[in-house]
Formats: C-alpha cells, structure tokens, sequence
C-alpha cells in the first residue's frame, strides 16, 4: 500500500507533441496530464469510472494540445444532438472544469528513459 512518503506511481503515455506540464496555478495550456491519470468529477459522470484516462479527453492536431470534450465538442462526447443543448453543456463544462483557474494536478512527470522506445500504438 503507498504511503504519503511512496506514493503509487501511474504511467501515462501523453502525446509525443503535448506541451509540457505547467506549474501548479499557471493557466492550463493542455498538457492533458491530469485527465489521462484520472477523470474529474464531470469526467466520472462521462467516462462512468473514477480510474483511468477521462473518455472526454481529444487531441487537437491543429492545436498542439488536449482538449475537454466536454468544453470543445460535447455533442460528439455526449451524443447530444440539439444546438442549445450542446452549447449549455459546454457552458456547464467550463465551470464545473474550472476552466481559466488553472492548473491544479499536483502530479510530477518524468521523461521516457532511454531504454524505452515510445510505441506507434497511440
């Protein structure tokens, strides 16, 4: 069992072209960090799990970053069809993500070693 001294540590594969993780309390810039290790609470309601990466989470190409799904496409998360639906879900997202707070993932990230290749499975 971790201790507070040896917490567990988790493995996530980020993107090769994520931006690096900011400092806790800078402005989120997509790093998609917090939401592979685990969902936030709007992520438990979507991805029906308390564990794992959040099923909201997309990577923008032309954006160089990940994005809340919830907040940039929730029609296509949810299934959600209709214009105004669509449109009060990411109102709603943006303020139960606490979207613009900044970053409050107090994980620590390390660099693949040397002697694991990334993979090409995604």
């Amino acid at each position: 069992m971790p201790s507070p001294s040896h917490p567990a540590s988790t493995v996530v594969w980020l993107h090769p072209e994520a931006p690096a993780k900011p400092a806790e309390g800078a402005p989120c810039n997509g790093c998609g960090l917090c939401c592979l290790a685990e969902p936030c609470p709007l992520g438990v309601v979507v991805s029906r799990r308390r564990k794992g990466a959040c099923v909201a989470l997309r990577w923008s190409d032309a954006e160089q970053r990940y994005l809340c799904g919830m907040v940039s496409d929730p029609g296509g998360v949810t299934g959600l069809t209709h214009a105004w639906a669509v449109r009060a879900m990411a109102a709603l997202a943006r303020r139960w993500i606490a979207s613009g707070v900044g970053c409050d993932a107090r994980l620590q990230t390390q660099p693949l070693p040397p002697s694991l290749p990334p993979t090409s499975d995604g």
